[in-house]
């Protein structure tokens, strides 16, 4: 994986744990995080129309792909509220992010990439310390336990979560590398909130959005650029990697969320966490030299 690559996808990284925290902080978070979108698109915006530097022509194509992959991303947030609100956090977690399995698989065999050993192995640890992290224990029974409810409803949310997300994330790297980073960026952000947009308007928001705004807006004016400049790094980052790695190595974010939650918010470490931060981060390093 190019040096470059690696660091704008950990650079990405950084920013999407920085949005998430500010995520947690709001009052009203499905309102927060569609003004968070609003505010990276008219960000997105001024720079389009305001230099002069208008979208490159926009074939059928790159729309589609751009819409795509706006809904799958939009389904992958709402599987995975459903099954944080239905289930426990330590089962839907780790079942969420059983992307990490199907995207090196879509990416051999949609996009031809192919893979070192060393960097699978790299990403077999990431995949491993992604799963682990908010278990409660090591023990056998705990590591299986997340596949032990398959018939609920909570596990089959997270693990269609997971899987969408893999879809999306196919049709994204197809995207920025067919289009512009920067303008596909564009387009997507633009898709995502207008489909956001439409959910408000449903009448049990009626008056909340005015509201997160008076309560929350010095937080939404530093989301938005950081929002921004996760999506704009990772889909540049994308353009110069194989999709198979640059989705893994995306997961570290996990570690700097946890040493997001140790400096600032008081949280405890635990041998679990420190285990699996050790294991995602020495599978960047696989990735990386692989």
């Amino acid at each position: 994986m190019e040096t470059l690559a690696l660091l704008l996808i950990v650079f990405s990284a950084l920013m999407h744990a920085l949005w998430n925290l500010l995520v947690k902080q709001s009052h009203d978070k499905t309102i927060f995080i569609w003004w968070m979108f609003l505010c990276s698109w008219s960000l997105m915006s001024l720079y389009v129309f305001g230099s002069g530097n208008a979208l490159p022509e926009l074939s059928l194509r790159s729309l589609l792909l751009a819409a795509a992959a706006a809904v799958c991303f939009v389904l992958y947030h709402w599987f995975t509220g459903v099954a944080y609100r239905e289930g426990d956090l330590s089962i839907a977690y780790p079942l969420a992010q059983t992307a990490m399995l199907y995207v090196p698989l879509w990416g051999v065999l949609l996009l031809g990439e192919t893979l070192t050993l060393v960097g699978g192995v790299g990403i077999l640890l990431i995949i491993a310390g992604a799963y682990c992290i908010q278990l409660r224990s090591l023990s056998a029974g705990e590591l299986l336990r997340p596949f032990g409810q398959l018939g609920s409803s909570s596990v089959q949310a997270a693990l269609l979560a997971g899987f969408i997300y893999s879809v999306g994330a196919i049709i994204d790297k197809t995207g920025v590398d067919s289009y512009s980073a920067y303008h596909f960026t564009y387009i997507l952000v633009f898709f995502m909130l207008s489909f956001m947009s439409l959910n408000l308007l449903r009448s049990r928001y009626r008056g909340r959005v005015l509201a997160e705004w008076r309560q929350s807006r010095q937080l939404i004016f530093w989301s938005g650029p950081i929002m921004l400049a996760s999506f704009l790094s990772f889909r540049f980052g994308l353009q110069l990697s194989p999709v198979s790695y640059a989705v893994p190595v995306r997961q570290v974010s996990l570690l700097i969320g946890v040493l997001i939650g140790i400096l600032f918010l008081g949280e405890s470490f635990g041998r679990i966490r420190l285990l699996s931060s050790g294991l995602i981060l020495l599978g960047v390093v696989f990735v990386w030299r692989g």
